[in-house]
């Protein structure tokens, strides 16, 4: 692909990134008026027509080409992106995003362990210092730690997981394929969370429960349209990233998604005044310069 393509791609990856950053912080406001399970129900509802009405009107096929292939890929990204929504709801969003983006470490621990590649000294420096950062940003044995701060490295992991898949076993489908079996597993897993708290008699109101254990709630106005937002928003920037990674070669603008770290910085502070202290500034920072290293020397190493 043409060089010329990367300003453009890279400022597709921008744009997603800040719309990511932007409407992830809305997910606090989410948890006061319903749980995660409803959450991930409702804003699938709304996703799924709109990419499917999308996918007729462009002639995208939804249909997979590796039936298995998608459905693995499918649950470790819902997985992944399930565990970062709750973590949201209670951490600010910098740190629940350092924590997701720790996924190129996750990315090349786990091909070493599965695959047998083998790193130089400049990419294992790379992966200690991400372990680092996540150390910094954790502060376990602190006063600031809490076990909710796993979460979003759980996430990172498994989000790692799902990319491997994406790249080995998901090239040939088509985006807007795994981009709607990724919603219809949130649909899912929505579904069967408000199910099993209606069973078993669990589920209290908001601030009463945890995010994961509320049940479903009275839907009020804001809610809806907090949903909405999410969904058409995060289409938006799905769409943005799909044509960054079309016009482009990965290897050469993915590191522009660490900018999530930046905006969600920003735009926390904007909002809700929220500001990490400066131990978890260090940590984001550590994690935020590991995983640019890991990604630029990986695409010298495959030059």
């Amino acid at each position: 692909m043409s060089s010329n393509h990367v300003p453009a791609a890279a400022g597709l990856l921008l744009l997603a990134m800040a719309l990511i950053a932007f409407v992830d912080n809305f997910v606090r406001l989410i948890a006061e008026d319903a749980g995660l399970w409803q959450f991930l129900a409702v804003r699938s509802a709304m996703a799924l027509p709109l990419l499917w009405g999308v996918a007729r009107w462009r002639g995208w096929s939804l249909r997979p080409v590796r039936w298995r292939a998608v459905i693995q890929r499918s649950v470790l990204m819902a997985t992944a992106l399930t565990l970062y929504f709750a973590a949201v709801a209670v951490v600010p969003i910098a740190i629940a995003g350092a924590g997701l983006y720790t996924s190129p470490i996750f990315v090349l621990l786990i091909s070493i362990v599965l695959f047998g590649v083998r790193i130089g000294v400049w990419r294992a420096a790379a992966v200690a210092l991400g372990f680092a950062g996540v150390l910094l940003v954790l502060q376990p044995g602190s006063a600031a730690f809490s076990p909710l701060t796993l979460l979003p490295v759980l996430a990172g992991a498994l989000y790692a997981a799902g990319a491997l898949t994406t790249r080995r076993l998901c090239m040939g489908e088509s985006p807007a394929c795994l981009v709607f079996g990724f919603f219809l597993v949130m649909a899912v897993y929505g579904s069967l969370g408000l199910a099993v708290l209606a069973l078993v008699g669990a589920g209290g109101a908001p601030g009463e429960a945890s995010f994961f254990g509320t049940g479903w709630q009275e839907v009020t106005p804001r809610f809806l349209w907090l949903c909405l937002m999410q969904a058409i928003l995060s289409l938006v920037a799905v769409g943005c990233l799909v044509r960054a990674y079309q016009i482009a070669d990965p290897s050469y603008v993915s590191v522009f998604e660490y900018s999530f770290l930046p905006f969600a910085g920003v735009w926390g502070y904007l909002l809700w005044s929220d500001v990490p202290g400066p131990v978890a500034i260090l940590g984001i920072g550590c994690i935020l310069v590991a995983g640019c290293a890991i990604i630029l020397r990986g695409r010298k190493v495959a030059a």
